[in-house]
């Protein structure tokens, strides 16, 4: 095994001259700052009282799953000789929320719409996506369930 540091700077934009005064005096905003790549704002899940235009951290962490499989996806694709044409994902993510407010992810669905040339062994094209739980970074550091229910096209 070989490590890998990954880092980045959170910086809290949501002082709204009060600081921490008290629990209404702020904003649940901050940025994603990874030196050398674009800020993301973001916000709380509004279920908290956030706002609702801005990536939460639910939403950072469906997304990142999201991507780490469809990146494996692509890879294992090359390399079985199916040409994927288009990937798009709506994954679905449930949660649930205890008392006082503590939260957590029960599971995961990955849902990707994927169009492959005329030709591609779908049998196949299928198989992969139960191969990639085993080696997605995201997926394997996460402690609840993650399907998959892929749909197949294609290429007219």
């Amino acid at each position: 095994m070989t490590d890998h540091t990954y880092t980045s700077r959170i910086v809290w934009t949501g002082n709204t001259g009060q600081g921490t005064a008290n629990y209404r005096a702020y904003a649940r905003t901050w940025d994603v700052a990874v030196p050398g790549k674009a800020p993301i704002s973001c916000s709380n899940d509004p279920l908290f009282g956030g706002d609702p235009t801005k990536m939460n951290p639910e939403d950072l962490l469906l997304s990142a799953l999201s991507a780490c499989h469809m990146l494996w996806y692509l890879h294992y694709a090359s390399e079985a000789g199916i040409t994927v044409v288009t990937y798009e994902d709506t994954p679905v993510g449930v949660g649930e929320v205890g008392k006082g407010g503590a939260g957590r992810f029960v599971s995961a669905e990955l849902k990707p719409v994927i169009v492959v040339k005329a030709g591609a062994d779908l049998a196949k094209a299928e198989a992969i996506h139960h191969r990639i739980h085993d080696v997605c970074f995201v997926a394997r550091s996460v402690n609840f369930p993650v399907t998959y229910a892929a749909e197949f096209r294609v290429e007219a």
